[in-house]
């Protein structure tokens, strides 16, 4: 299927929210290093991953649930949360990529390799890599304060949302390290981390956390609408991500080819791969998360995905659950344009190429 068009929606909310984002960094910056010079690179290094790339989904999904449910889209409100939503997703890239051992991030170094680089070069006291980690684990530290900072005063309701929010991140998060490190194959392990790791926090919780913070009055009527609707959209967001991580581009991805394969990351993909696989097919997936699979492997492993029919499986999958959420969303009690947004957004997450 031919990736649809970005939602023009999709970029107007980026820009209030980059707006936002970029005077609480550039205030930071200055503050801090005006104090010590030396607190730049690392507080630059959050303006070099939240301002440079990301297609702010979590704002438009905060957005679409705050108009959904009766709320003026031009409200500060809404724009304050959904630089909130940016901000805790880049903890999570920081430290994830520390957890991965990721060289490269939309192209570019990772701030812990960055980092290490800078000590090695530098030739300072101590290990290299414990320094670049550990610097990369304080700005993730840092840009989460900033998030909560931006949810000062709202409603307990929204509080509670967000306190979940990152509560299942974290165990999502602490799912999948498992899962690469057990080899777990299991389908319903799989999707568990697949829902918690990425899919509540990315759609389900910031329609949720919009919703709330635009009527708190309605809060479970909405909540359970947008829950229909955001679950399976969700799974369906990270499926496209598990096929894109395994088969993507590196020109427009920003990671290297095969990059999940050599984790071996716990994905739907593979565990149905893993179910269908003959003898000899097992021997190759068996290749999957030894972190030095060469090109040529990541080729076999990739060949053996299709032959089993793992990949057709799952764009099927892909397909009924933005089914099943395009059909619930026609059904939820909110606004019209709220309604004509998601879904429109669903069709993007779902069928993008990046």
């Amino acid at each position: 299927m031919i990736a649809p068009k970005t939602p023009q929606s999709l970029a107007h909310i980026a820009a209030r929210v980059d707006a936002r984002l970029r005077t609480l960094l550039d205030l930071e910056h200055a503050r801090w290093t005006e104090i010590d010079e030396d607190l730049g690179p690392p507080l630059a290094e959050i303006s070099r991953l939240v301002l440079t790339g990301g297609k702010r989904l979590r704002p438009a999904f905060c957005t679409w649930g705050f108009v959904g449910a009766g709320g003026d889209p031009t409200d500060q409100r809404v724009v304050d949360a959904g630089a909130a939503l940016e901000l805790l997703h880049a903890c999570a890239l920081f430290h994830d990529d520390v957890m991965d051992g990721s060289a490269t991030r939309r192209g570019e170094p990772t701030t812990h390799t960055k980092f290490t680089q800078q000590h090695a070069a530098s030739e300072w006291a101590g290990e290299s890599r414990r320094f670049g980690e550990g610097v990369a684990i304080l700005v993730g530290d840092l840009v989460h304060v900033y998030a909560d900072q931006l949810l000062q005063g709202e409603p307990h309701a929204a509080w509670q949302v967000w306190n979940e929010m990152r509560i299942e991140l974290n165990v999502g998060q602490y799912l999948d390290m498992l899962g690469s490190a057990t080899s777990e194959r299991s389908r319903a392990k799989a999707e568990r981390v697949c829902r918690y790791k990425s899919a509540k926090y990315t759609i389900e919780r910031p329609l949720h956390l919009g919703a709330v913070l635009a009527n708190p009055d309605r809060a479970t009527e909405l909540m359970t609408a947008f829950s229909a609707y955001g679950l399976p959209l969700g799974d369906a967001f990270q499926m496209r991500d598990d096929v894109l991580g395994a088969f993507g581009d590196t020109a427009t991805t920003g990671k290297p080819v095969g990059d999940d394969l050599r984790e071996g990351k716990p994905t739907p993909l593979m565990a149905i791969a893993t179910e269908h696989a003959n003898a000899s097919q097992l021997q190759v997936l068996q290749f999957v998360g030894h972190t030095r699979l060469t090109d040529s492997q990541v080729t076999d492993v990739q060949r053996v995905i299709r032959e089993t029919g793992a990949l057709d499986q799952l764009e099927a999958e892909i397909s009924n659950k933005t089914d099943e959420a395009i059909a619930a969303i026609q059904q939820a009690p909110i606004t019209d344009v709220a309604r004509d947004e998601l879904i429109a957004l669903a069709a993007y997450v779902s069928w993008r190429s990046v």
